[in-house]
């Protein structure tokens, strides 16, 4: 068992946790579980997810500014809806970045599996941003991303990873209702 990997998913779990619960102290979990996760991904030849772990690291550092900025160093964060439109140009933007991603590692590289790993890449980034912008839509996404990598985890023997991602998928379920609830009543409560 990797070492690595066991740190990573007590920092997955704990970073994840907090983030349904709206709390800015979910961000720095969350850079540390993706700096561990950029070196496992990239021996188990995951290329797409271990470069996504750079763009996460700043992603991270770039919703915790915004979400300072948006109060949540002393309250929770306020969370809102997209329009339609909006959801729409997500759901292009993630299908287009993973056929485009996923042609140009069948074709340049050794990725073990090139298009799964290219959907969970590209859906990972839209629904980071939508997550820092503090989007309710972001955990439907990560709900679709948590199914799929899954599966990719476990065909490449990252069993613990597959463990914390299926604990994501309920996580995410959580969110999604905590975060739903939360931008109906446009509740932003001490936390």
């Amino acid at each position: 068992m990797n070492p690595l990997e066991i740190i990573a998913v007590a920092l997955g779990i704990a970073n994840v946790g907090l983030l349904v619960r709206r709390s800015i102290w979910n961000y720095p979990f969350g850079m540390a579980m993706v700096a561990l996760y950029l070196v496992i991904f990239w021996q188990a030849r995951l290329y797409g997810e271990a470069v996504l772990q750079v763009f996460f690291f700043v992603a991270q550092g770039w919703g915790w500014w915004l979400w300072a900025r948006a109060g949540g160093l002393t309250q929770m964060v306020a969370v809102a809806w997209m329009g339609w439109p909006a959801r729409l140009a997500v759901l292009v933007l993630v299908t287009t970045s993973a056929l485009g991603i996923g042609w140009a590692m069948a074709r340049f590289t050794d990725a073990a599996l090139p298009y799964a790993d290219a959907t969970i890449a590209g859906a990972s980034v839209v629904a980071q941003v939508l997550l820092a912008l503090r989007r309710v839509e972001n955990w439907a996404l990560w709900i679709a991303i948590d199914v799929l990598s899954v599966g990719v985890y476990v065909s490449r023997g990252l069993h613990l990873t597959a463990g914390l991602y299926a604990v994501f998928l309920g996580l995410a379920v959580a969110g999604l209702v905590q975060w739903a609830k939360a931008a109906r009543s446009g509740e932003t409560v001490a936390a």
